[in-house]
């Protein structure tokens, strides 16, 4: 994004849910130039009769009226695209937003995982990372609800001070808080650490990390899919960035190590089992499926994270349901 003059920035948000929603709510209620992207013209047609609303941390704002039209009727160039879909949609549209984007202009991604890395990989240098803590739910098309008073943090995909992501970073910081890091990699790898384990593994057991990580299935689980899931990223390069928690557990401590993450993260219920009761694709294959894929590559073993990937699929077909049990059947596996 070459722009300098922020109030000239042609953005197009892309992915209205949760935390598309929010972005958008707030960034049309400062009177940011943004336009909206939804997966169909119907979809399109009830967000501009109805709005947008969000409420909760933050304060309330709204926005009556909203350019938004489905995503295959734009034919103007943009700045700057932010791409807040799923992940497995984000891959599917990838090469219609890169024809989307204006010279110098910028492909946003802020999907978990491997996404931003696997879109670099396709369109090269006009991706740029990032990951969202910010809480957020869709009470219903167009009526939000942010959950905290989070931040999108955003760099380069491959590391390294940028220029671009602090523009970006003060245009999107109009609408809600931004940060950067000269180490995305590191920040993605810490939260995929966490994604590995607490978020799906609650989901396998239909259970918070506190009530599974109780048992000893459950402990030992989540001690071998992060244990697994860290050998990947050192042996990959990449040394996972300390976020509330030291991402290797330290020597001789790692009750203390897992009493702080429980005290961050043991309470939350995992969006992947809202997934699960919603009937909704999961994202396990950017989560569990691509430390297990990069393991084979590495020659790192894997076996629980490429279990679990299978057993998320199972649960997605429904030919199994999230229940505790299914940590112990994980535990029984070999190395």
């Amino acid at each position: 994004m070459q722009v300098t003059d922020l109030d000239r920035v042609r953005t197009l948000i892309v992915g209205i849910g949760a935390l598309g929603g929010t972005i958008a709510t707030r960034a049309a209620a400062a009177g940011m130039p943004v336009r909206l992207a939804m997966r169909t013209a119907e979809s399109a047609r009830a967000i501009r009769s109805s709005g947008l609303r969000v409420s909760g941390v933050g304060g309330p704002a709204a926005a009556a009226s909203v350019e938004v039209a489905a995503l295959e009727e734009y034919a103007d160039r943009f700045d700057l695209v932010l791409l807040a879909t799923k992940a497995h949609e984000a891959l599917e549209i990838s090469q219609l937003l890169s024809h989307r984007l204006a010279a110098g202009g910028t492909l946003l991604c802020i999907q978990n995982g491997g996404v931003a890395k696997m879109l670099f990989d396709r369109l090269g240098e006009v991706v740029l990372g990032g990951l969202s803590n910010l809480g957020a739910t869709m009470v219903e098309p167009g009526v939000y609800e942010q959950r905290n008073a989070g931040h999108l943090l955003i760099g380069e995909v491959n590391g390294g001070a940028s220029e671009r992501a602090e523009r970006v970073a003060r245009f999107l910081g109009g609408a809600i808080e931004m940060r950067t890091t000269p180490d995305l990699p590191g920040a993605v790898w810490a939260k995929l650490l966490l994604n590995c384990s607490v978020t799906t593994i609650g989901a396998i057991a239909g259970r918070t990390m506190r009530h599974y990580v109780a048992t000893p299935a459950g402990r030992e689980v989540f001690r071998r899919a992060y244990d697994e899931a860290l050998a990947v990223a050192l042996a990959g390069g990449t040394r996972p960035q300390r976020m509330i928690v030291d991402p290797i557990p330290p020597e001789g401590e790692y009750d203390a190590w897992i009493d702080r993450v429980l005290e961050a993260y043991g309470d939350i219920k995992p969006s992947m089992l809202q997934d699960f009761e919603r009937g909704r694709r999961t994202e396990i294959d950017f989560i569990n499926g691509y430390v297990a894929q990069l393991g084979r590559e590495l020659g790192v073993a894997v076996p629980i994270n490429a279990a679990i990937t299978d057993l998320v699929h199972r649960i997605e077909r429904r030919e199994l349901q999230p229940d505790p049990a299914r940590l112990d059947e994980l535990a029984r596996l070999g190395g």
